[in-house]
């Protein structure tokens, strides 16, 4: 016979409760059921067991010796169970996953994020980086910071920053391809992923709208830093987010040719789904997030 119908957990827990209080009505309380309900569950295990577990007297019940022999044992079985699942309510609220873009995680978060733990220490912080969009019915994480318009259906959006773009490269390209006098001038650089919607639409802002892009080769590194790093090597033109590389730009390992930038639109958001924002780590995260950006905004 399976191991599962020879643990009638309801019953037990009612035993338990019932062995606990010497009392049916005040057993049923307890567990919000009827007093009929109890003396159900608790039939039900007698005759399971084989033995009656209590005896009934006149307006108070005892523990036969059966049911003495049970209580310790089932009573230190509920109090395992009661004490594992609070251990993993803890693990789960002390610890924050959190998915963002490798980007956002390098040139932003990673820098900051020890900030939000001095004022929560005792929230642990794992950080999933990832280009795609987190499914969060499948995918593990608490939050998310996605980069788009911020209609996501089902989930909360936070409006973080918005993000503009503009062509940079290293200062031995720019020496190697002088003179740079027009945005046209660009093309004669290798332009690191010509397939990126970023070169498209800042050079029709820049007057070129018949940049030839598609027929040349596509590097594709999948992340900003990744480009980023390639252009200060002086492999090329990179499209990036000036925001995000102002270190790079002041000490002179990228240059900015054109002081013209562009955005689509779209922006960085903390998402997460509309059944958590009552979590009190995702709270925390969100609190800290949208006050750190307000008062150091790229």
């Amino acid at each position: 016979m399976k191991q599962g119908r020879q643990m009638p957990l309801n019953a037990l827990r009612v035993f338990e409760a019932v062995s606990r209080l010497m009392s049916f009505t005040r057993a049923g309380e307890e567990l919000g059921m009827t007093q009929t309900a109890v003396s159900y569950q608790v039939k039900q295990l007698e005759g399971l067991l084989g033995e009656l577990l209590f005896r009934r007297r006149p307006r108070r019940i005892e523990l036969t010796e059966a049911g003495e022999r049970l209580m310790p044992k089932v009573g230190e079985a509920f109090a395992l169970l009661e004490e594992a699942m609070a251990a993993a309510r803890t693990a789960v609220d002390e610890q924050l996953v959190i998915s963002t873009t490798p980007t956002f995680a390098a040139h932003w978060l990673a820098r900051r994020i020890g900030n939000f733990q001095l004022g929560a220490p005792h929230i642990a912080v794992r950080l999933i980086t990832d280009n795609a969009p987190m499914d969060f019915s499948r995918d593990p994480g608490d939050v998310a910071i996605r980069f788009g318009k911020g209609d996501w259906p089902g989930l909360v959006a936070h409006h973080l920053m918005e993000v503009e773009c503009a062509p940079m490269l290293s200062p031995t390209l720019l020496d190697w391809v002088k003179p740079l006098d027009s945005p046209r001038d660009l093309l004669k650089c290798k332009i690191i992923d010509p397939g990126d919607p970023w070169w498209r639409l800042w050079f029709d802002a820049a007057g070129v709208p018949d940049a030839d892009l598609e027929g040349r080769q596509r590097n594709l590194f999948g992340s900003q830093t990744l480009e980023a790093s390639s252009a200060i090597a002086g492999h090329g033109v990179a499209i990036l987010t000036p925001a995000f590389y102002r270190e790079e730009l002041a000490s002179g390992r990228l240059v900015m040719p054109f002081d013209l930038v562009c955005s689509d639109q779209s922006a960085y958001w903390l998402v997460y789904p509309e059944s958590r924002r009552s979590q009190p780590k995702i709270r925390a995260f969100r609190d800290w997030l949208l006050q750190d950006i307000e008062r150091h905004p790229l």
